[in-house]
């Protein structure tokens, strides 16, 4: 198929200049990571953390999911994914910032606004389902965009859900780890950045 042939082609231009021009580094990759820095994101194809941060490999552990959503710590025997990343980003990679990432025209967050019960949601309601309080408070409050309103929820409900893991909120105590929310407009090709103190998302100032 054409579209796989062009996931091929940009391998090739990989080889040809990105490898090459880093050989070096893929080297000492090859020997460990130590990334400074975790970024949980929405699975979107629209928005990769590693184009929009312009980050080089190593950079970022980054973790991407629909909705870009972290479930509270439990301990029920489940298969816990995103869990699973997060300890082993925190206890053993040692991440000093984990970022959680949230976008406009999220189509999990659409599917949270639209409620529960489509046949062929077998995965998508259950998970979405964090998301339930949250959606029944921005439509109580009828904002002009729900849409809009639900995604900044939704990374404000992953910090809070991040910092019901132990290991987490053990270290952002000790001033080891800090949290950040942030929020993409895919038009505008800006980025937003959460001030927790304000509960507002302020753009990101244009370098100088």
């Amino acid at each position: 198929m054409p579209e796989y042939r062009a996931l091929l082609r940009g391998y090739h231009r990989f080889r040809s200049a990105g490898y090459r021009d880093q050989h070096r580094r893929w080297e000492q990759l090859a020997e460990g990571q130590e990334p400074p820095v975790m970024i949980i994101g929405c699975c979107d194809s629209r928005v990769d953390p590693a184009t929009i941060f312009d980050t080089v490999p190593g950079q970022a552990f980054i973790l991407r999911n629909v909705a870009n959503l972290v479930p509270p710590f439990e301990q029920d025997g489940g298969l816990h994914g995103v869990s699973a990343a997060l300890e082993f980003a925190v206890t053993k990679l040692e991440v000093k910032h984990i970022v959680v990432m949230g976008h406009g025209a999220c189509g999990g967050i659409s599917a949270a606004l639209a409620g529960h019960g489509e046949p062929d949601r077998i995965f998508i309601d259950k998970w979405i389902g964090l998301l339930d309080q949250a959606r029944d408070r921005v439509i109580a409050n009828e904002p002009e965009n729900p849409q809009h309103a639900l995604e900044l929820e939704g990374v404000k409900i992953s910090l809070g859900n991040l910092r019901t893991f132990p290991f987490v909120a053990e270290r952002e105590a000790a001033g080891q780890l800090k949290l950040h929310g942030c929020w993409f407009a895919i038009a505008e090709g800006t980025l937003y950045e959460l001030d927790e103190s304000a509960g507002e998302f302020l753009p990101v100032p244009e370098a100088s």
